[in-house]
């Protein structure tokens, strides 16, 4: 049999290593854990075997106490479980260390995808200039958000960035140390962080990863180029959601949106303060040694002293290294003139804000906002008026409102963030906090009351772009509409001329997925897509589509470079900007390797649907109607299965779905209304999406899938679909991706539940879909295994699913004593604790998968 490359490496660089450097750890000599290192993998043996013979949870953990415990009651058990969830937790993140320290070995940095591949196709395809031209208006902006499925406090993230190192350096002696230390450092946060907190906890990547990634990009973007200067929209951007996403989260206020703003421009102060250390050291010579002394103090002062207060601002920290670089090149023969490009080329694309900081409220508060100012401004007929009413006279509703004149908590806020907006644009630039997102947009007149705000605050002629965020299936259907009723509106079209006619607008993957199932979602946004780039054009609007994603397939994750590769002439492609979240933040841009390849593979990505192969991507009519077609099968039968009456019960009753909220892992609610009933509506898509993973279904990534390719077999139209994956890159990717979660799934887990006296059938109807959606998109891949195109990846799922086999045994486990409880078979005072081991395993488990949420 093949064993590809990519096989070898990680066989040889993260199997292999892990083995040895786990035999280490597992025989440290930890406090109070006595046997734990010698019982655990007689446990997972024991997990394994016992699935494989179909038995349940509880049935593999009293087997297994019995036979190696001196005592298998409840006093005895139970704390040995909790530190095998303790050992497995720590195995995690060391196998997290061995991968990340293996990156570049088993990742071709210099392949497919890089820019050094992209720059010699250009080249080979005489394309240079063309290259340079189209840099000159593209940009990949990447969002970091603050949704919390990131579990690793601080101290475990500094450990496993050591471990890292001392890996890539094999240092026997360093290891063992912080395995040690990992041993004994806490891996539970007592209290749930505040939006700050979650803002200095990204601000980590930001200083250590992005900011130094983003500077070697640009130096082998540009070194080649006569013009060294960037234009005014630097072609890598960042972006900053914690402290400015209000949406669903009371505890985001005004006052938190200005410290994290005050906080992002200390920052990236220090950043370039560092940088300026460092090359003072080197420009001794003379006039440049005055000019960096100058900046290196007035940075300082600025940093530690200023109390707010710049010593020194953008403009003249420009001048002053332009300065330094004139000087350089006529006096000094060039000396180091490298690193103070590398520097320019950040201060020009960072300024003084580092990441832009976006503000994002719902809809449904915003009309309680402007219903309370409309009547405080004596417009009760605007405010009892119908959409079209209120469309057609909203100019006319004039005067000046501040957000001390109310004394609704939700109205003054909402309106002291536009001002709190004002206030950071002028502390750290435009791009410091330049753009509002409405959540749930489902209207023109979402879009026009939002623009009233800043007008009522005083804000007029507001540098802001307002962003429509478009979720459901409906609202994704009507979105070009909406989209042409802004650019016809007199109002609106001031506001656009204004913003130098470019409009952003938003789509999410995780909410329209949990309305509409994988394929309908994936499908309704590429249609808005294309049918708002014809809107857009039409009135001469340059379209930016900015795209919301999670992490794992269900939620827009998954091979997303392979996503906007695809996308065609149809759809609008000067930008690509999306968000990344939690633990898609650690794995793909954790490490200087990670970030590099992942940022140069959006950036490749857009580069190659721009000038190479953008009109191969354009789908045929015939193309789109059979992906209509599918899409609308797989809608109906993901519908028929959202409205099955143990839908919800399933996921309340059998599965994590309520422990989300008992974790402190993030600022905001686990759901956007506080009510005892469960309203799908209001479920947020990190606890749907997690829920499901915890159980290893994966439902929200493949269900419906199986059903549309199955209705095109059966009606001899089979080759309709083989045809159609074969030649188009956007829908193998989207067939792929839906492989990834396909595998990330082990129903071997929960077999038990098919003899459930309530939920059983309901088990069944998943099962079968899965096995569907898994034959037959093994059959149009053509492979003998899931994901058998990517080995390496294979590869990391299976050896991940093998360490937390454990804790998803342990969960279930405890998952299956809590309804005892609830059906009177068990004693009640243990309840708090077998729920703790619920929680305790949900850690590990979401961790191990690294896009789960």
């Amino acid at each position: 049999m093949y064993t590809s490359p990519q096989s070898v490496q990680f066989h040889q660089q993260v199997r292999s290593k892990y083995h040895l450097y786990n035999s280490v750890f597992i025989t440290l000599p930890f406090d109070a854990v006595d046997n734990t290192g010698v019982l655990l993998p007689l446990f997972s043996e024991a997990c394994a075997k016992g699935l494989q013979q179909q038995m349940t949870p509880i049935d593999i953990v009293t087997t297994f106490a019995a036979k190696y415990l001196e005592r298998s009651d409840a006093e005895s058990l139970v704390p040995l479980l909790f530190r095998f969830i303790q050992y497995v937790e720590r195995q995690i993140v060391l196998f997290d260390a061995i991968e990340d320290a293996a990156f570049s070995s088993i990742n071709n940095l210099e392949g497919t995808g890089s820019l050094r591949e992209i720059k010699e196709r250009c080249d080979t395809a005489e394309r240079q200039q063309q290259l340079q031209e189209f840099l000159q208006r593209f940009r990949v902006r990447t969002v970091l958000t603050a949704h919390p499925t990131q579990f690793y406090p601080g101290a475990v993230l500094g450990i496993i960035t050591d471990l890292t190192e001392a890996l890539r350096q094999n240092d026997l002696r360093q290891i063992e140390q912080l395995l040690a230390q990992l041993g004994k450092t806490r891996f539970i946060k007592k209290e749930k962080p505040t939006p700050y907190d979650e803002a200095v906890s990204l601000l980590w990547y930001l200083e250590n990863v992005f900011y130094s990634t983003t500077g070697l990009i640009l130096q082998n973007l540009y070194s080649t180029s006569n013009d060294t200067d960037l234009q005014l929209q630097p072609v890598i951007q960042l972006g900053f959601w914690p402290g400015g996403d209000r949406d669903g989260n009371p505890f985001v206020t005004p006052e938190i949106t200005l410290q994290v703003a005050q906080r992002l421009r200390t920052s990236i102060l220090k950043c370039y303060y560092t940088d300026i250390r460092k090359l003072k050291r080197k420009l001794t010579f003379t006039e440049v040694d005055v000019i960096i002394a100058k900046i290196e103090q007035q940075l300082y002062r600025s940093v530690f002293y200023s109390h707010g207060e710049l010593y020194i601002n953008l403009p003249e920290l420009i001048a002053d290294l332009q300065a330094i670089k004139y000087v350089l090149i006529e006096k000094h023969q060039a000396l180091y003139l490298d690193e103070v490009q590398m520097l320019l080329w950040k201060v020009q694309t960072f300024g003084f804000h580092f990441a832009s900081l976006d503000i994002r409220q719902n809809s449904v508060i915003h009309n309680q906002v402007v219903d309370a100012v409309v009547r405080h401004l004596g417009q009760n007929a605007y405010a009892e008026g119908d959409e079209k009413f209120k469309v057609d006279q909203l100019a006319a509703v004039r005067g000046k409102v501040h957000s001390s004149d109310f004394e609704s908590p939700i109205v003054m806020q909402t309106l002291a963030s536009i001002e709190a907006m004002q206030t950071i644009q002028n502390q750290n630039g435009e791009l410091g906090c330049n753009r509002y997102i409405i959540s749930n947009n489902e209207s023109a007149l979402n879009v026009l009351e939002t623009l009233a705000m800043f007008r009522w605050v005083g804000w007029e002629k507001p540098s802001v772009d307002i962003v429509p965020l478009f979720e459901s299936v409906d609202d994704l259907q009507q979105a070009a509409s909406i989209m042409e009723q802004l650019y016809k509106h007199p109002e609106y079209h001031k506001h656009l001329k204004r913003r130098h006619k470019t409009q952003t607008v938003m789509l999410g993957f995780s909410d329209g997925t949990k309305d509409g199932g994988y394929l309908m979602a994936n499908w309704s946004i590429f249609k808005a897509k294309e049918a708002i780039t014809v809107m857009s054009r039409k009135y001469g609007i340059e379209v930016i589509f900015f795209d919301g994603r999670g992490g794992p397939p269900a939620r827009g994750g998954g091979k997303t470079h392979k996503f906007y590769a695809s996308l065609g002439s149809g759809i609008e492609h000067k930008e690509i900007q999306l968000t990344v979240q939690g633990q898609t933040i650690s794995s793909n841009f954790g490490t200087l390797d990670s970030c590099r390849f992942n940022l140069e593979n959006l950036l490749s990505a857009g580069i190659s649907n721009g000038l190479f192969v953008q009109k191969e991507n354009d789908l045929t009519s015939s193309d789109k109607a059979t992906i209509d077609e599918l899409a609308q099968l797989g809608y109906e039968k993901y519908l028929s299965f959202k409205n099955h009456p143990q839908f919800i019960p399933y996921l309340e009753q059998r599965s994590t779905l309520n422990y989300y909220a008992k974790t402190n892992i993030g600022s905001r609610p686990a759901k956007r209304k506080a009510a005892a009933q469960l309203d799908f509506s209001d479920l947020r898509a990190i606890p749907f999406v997690g829920s499901w993973s915890q159980m290893k279904q994966n439902v929200p990534g493949f269900f419906g899938v199986g059903t549309a390719l199955y209705a095109f077999e059966k009606a001899g139209r089979w080759d309709e679909v083989q045809t159609l994956y074969q030649h188009s890159l956007f829908f193998r990717t989207l067939l792929e991706n839906s492989m990834m979660a396909l595998a990330k799934s082990f129903f071997s887990l929960t077999q038990y539940l098919q003899h459930d006296p309530i939920f059983g059938p309901f088990w069944e109807l998943i099962h079968e879909e899965f096995l569907l959606t898994k034959k037959l998109l093994l059959k149009i891949a053509g492979h003998q295994e899931l994901m058998e195109n990517y080995p390496e990846g294979i590869a990391s799922i299976k050896m991940r699913e093998e360490i937390v086999l454990p804790l998803l045994v342990i969960q279930q486990y405890a998952l299956m004593q809590i309804q005892q409880f609830k059906e009177g078979k068990e004693d009640v005072a243990l309840l708090e604790t077998y729920e703790k081991l619920v929680i305790r395993s949900l850690f590990g488990n979401t961790n191990a998968s690294r896009n789960s949420a």
